[in-house]
């Protein structure tokens, strides 16, 4: 028995997200504006590409909750976006190299970033999964498809190469199988294919193993990899409680790499204090208790745990930003939910919340439990 209220949708948690959204294209213009006037002779540069992405993101939001059915449990649907997801990240290795990767593919002159969208078509595909298996998942045979589908993904991010998001991707994996009732010793299989890859990349890279090992010792050499951090640290620390006043941030010009990016939310520490600082904060913890009020209310097994899936991604993924941002994990390239500059990742985020937001106006009666 279920009762679809259209637009009945959860209403804080469509106005958090979208006061998120705003003041993330505000911020991106106060962090990017010096960096577009240099380097692309127009200070509205980045501005107008998150604008863009932000109405994009925006009407896929509406357009997602105005459909009736529950879209997102349909297997051709579920499998399809999937299939898409494959074939977009084997054909970012087709595309010229950007900064010496291939994370992106160039369609129409839109150019795209396929491990974004992998990280939701993952959690459609594995709570489906679980809700289609869902008295079998622990047999060998019906574990091993899942297990591979999340592996076979988290390899072709980790070679584009972006080691963040493929461990971003595999804890959201893990976390969605985990809430499936997936047994500890089928992890521990998953493990033994995921730790040593994951080492391996580790290791085969100079770089991450030089920020690792920084991080660790502490080295305060700000000629090598630990500068990102140091400068972030240092925007933090000057903010104060009320912060230098936005727009009057000077990390930003030059000194501080990617302001607009990974690590926007020193800008916002630095401009906006810590009172700045922790509003952000708090509207993203408000973010994770709707999303896990939705999860706890959906009305089928699957929906549950896509909305523990899509409140994970959310709440994760803002964890490492700022843990990163503080010194407190090894720097990664993990942006910050909503706020920081990418049109990939704030269009996926935006359906991330309208995934959830679908989910908040199903109302029912009789729930199915995992």
């Amino acid at each position: 028995m279920e009762m679809v209220r259209r637009f009945g949708f959860d209403k804080t948690l469509f106005l958090i997200a979208l006061i998120l959204v705003a003041a993330g294209v505000l911020m991106v213009f106060d962090a990017s504006g010096a960096m577009a006037t240099v380097n692309y002779h127009q200070p509205f540069y980045f501005l107008f590409n998150q604008l863009g992405g932000a109405l994009g993101g925006i009407v896929l939001l509406f357009a997602v909750v105005s459909i009736k059915v529950p879209f997102y449990e349909n297997r051709v649907f579920v499998l399809g976006l999937l299939g898409i997801t494959y074939v977009l990240l084997v054909l970012c290795f087709a595309m010229p190299e950007v900064a010496n990767t291939h994370r992106w593919v160039n369609i129409l002159h839109i150019r795209f970033q396929p491990s974004e969208l992998a990280k939701l078509s993952l959690i459609l595909f594995l709570a489906n999964y679980i809700h289609w298996f869902k008295d079998r998942i622990n047999e060998m045979k019906i574990f091993l498809p899942a297990a591979a589908a999340l592996f076979a993904a988290v390899l072709l991010i980790l070679l584009e190469p972006d080691f963040g998001t493929a461990a971003l991707t595999m804890a959201l994996g893990g976390l969605v199988l985990f809430l499936g009732g997936v047994h500890l010793r089928k992890f521990l299989l998953l493990g033994a294919a995921v730790v040593p890859t994951f080492i391996a990349f580790l290791i085969l890279a100079h770089y991450r193993i030089t920020r690792v090992l920084e991080f660790f010792a502490g080295t305060k050499d700000l000629n090598r990899a630990s500068f990102q951090v140091a400068q972030s640290k240092l925007a933090v620390g000057a903010g104060g409680v009320l912060g230098t006043s936005l727009g009057e941030g000077t990390q930003k010009l030059f000194f501080l790499p990617c302001p607009h990016t990974d690590f926007i939310f020193s800008v916002i520490a630095e401009e906006l204090g810590l009172l700045g600082a922790l509003s952000v904060l708090a509207l993203f913890a408000i973010i994770v208790w709707r999303g896990l009020k939705i999860s706890l209310k959906a009305t089928t097994m699957s929906a549950q745990i896509i909305a523990a899936g899509m409140t994970f991604l959310l709440a994760l993924q803002t964890l490492i930003n700022i843990s990163v941002v503080l010194g407190l994990t090894p720097a990664k390239g993990v942006p910050l939910p909503l706020i920081s500059f990418g049109r990939s990742s704030l269009v996926c985020t935006i359906l991330a919340v309208a995934f959830l937001l679908h989910i908040s106006q199903r109302k029912g009666e009789v729930r199915e439990h995992g």
